[in-house]
C-alpha cells in the first residue's frame, strides 16, 4: 500500500487535515507518517476499523496498535508506515507537524477542504 492509498482510506471516513510525512531521509523508524484528525471517538474508531480491515483483507497486518482504547491519539505501525489517528486537541497539544516539519509533506485534501 502507498501513502497516498492510506491517505484515501481516511477520507472514506470524513477524516480531515490529512497529512503524508516522507520521513525516511531523517530516521530510520519508518518511511511515512500518514497523519489525520478525528472529529470524535466515534469517527476515531471507525478511520481506525476501516485501514485494519482493509490492510487485513489484502494481508497486511500492523506490527503493533497503541490509543485504541482512548481513541485520542491511535497509532498503528505497519513497519514501511506509522498511521496516527488524533483528535483535534491531542494533534495540538502533541505538535506532530511542527516536530517533522522537516520531512517531505503532502497534503490531503478532502472534498470539503479548500
Amino acid at each position: 500500500m502507498k501513502p497516498k492509498d492510506i491517505a484515501k482510506l481516511m477520507l472514506d471516513k470524513k477524516a480531515t487535515n490529512i497529512k503524508i510525512f516522507d520521513v525516511k531521509k531523517i530516521t530510520s523508524i519508518t518511511d511515512h507518517f500518514i497523519v489525520c484528525d478525528a472529529g470524535s471517538e466515534p469517527q476515531a474508531k471507525a478511520i481506525l476499523s476501516h485501514i485494519s480491515r482493509t490492510l487485513k483483507g489484502k494481508g497486511i497486518a500492523p506490527i503493533n496498535i497503541e490509543g485504541q482504547n482512548k481513541l485520542e491519539w491511535v497509532l498503528i505501525d505497519y513497519f514501511n508506515f506509522i498511521v496516527h489517528i488524533f483528535s483535534e486537541e491531542k494533534r495540538t497539544f502533541y505538535d506532530i507537524d511542527r516536530l517533522w516539519a522537516d520531512a517531505k509533506i503532502t497534503i490531503i485534501k478532502g472534498r470539503s477542504e479548500k
